[in-house]
């Protein structure tokens, strides 16, 4: 949850339709801090409510990413278990979550435009 939000539950059809919106986005940016396997990126987008996903949605949307060309892997030996598949960034993931942010103002100011009451005139 975002620090002064109110407790988002995220329980909604809305809120899922929403998250389904800009899920891909939101990998994209966690990638560009760095290299990260698919549990990783579950736990870090959980620690924002609305964003909470499972590992059955996260593994084929990080499968879209790669075949895209948004992402690539490489195997890195663990620890705790089997070698680790992370992923990262590639140029065109970047430029694509350029593009997001550069459209994303836009398209938030037109959403709340239609929510706020006596504005759609």
């Amino acid at each position: 949850m975002v620090a002064g939000d109110a407790k988002y539950t995220g329980d909604s059809r809305a809120a899922s339709q929403l998250r389904k919106g800009v899920l891909e986005y939101c990998v994209l940016a966690l990638l560009r801090d760095g290299p990260r396997y698919g549990v990783e990126l579950v736990e870090e987008l959980a620690r924002v409510d609305a964003m909470a996903t499972s590992q059955g949605t996260m593994y084929p949307l990080l499968s879209r990413l790669r075949r895209s060309g948004l992402a690539d892997t490489h195997l890195r030996e663990s620890d705790s278990g089997p070698p680790r598949r992370y992923y990262t960034l590639t140029d065109a993931g970047r430029a694509a979550l350029r593009e997001f942010a550069d459209d994303w103002p836009a398209f938030r100011a037109a959403v709340d435009h239609f929510l706020t009451p006596g504005e759609t005139t």
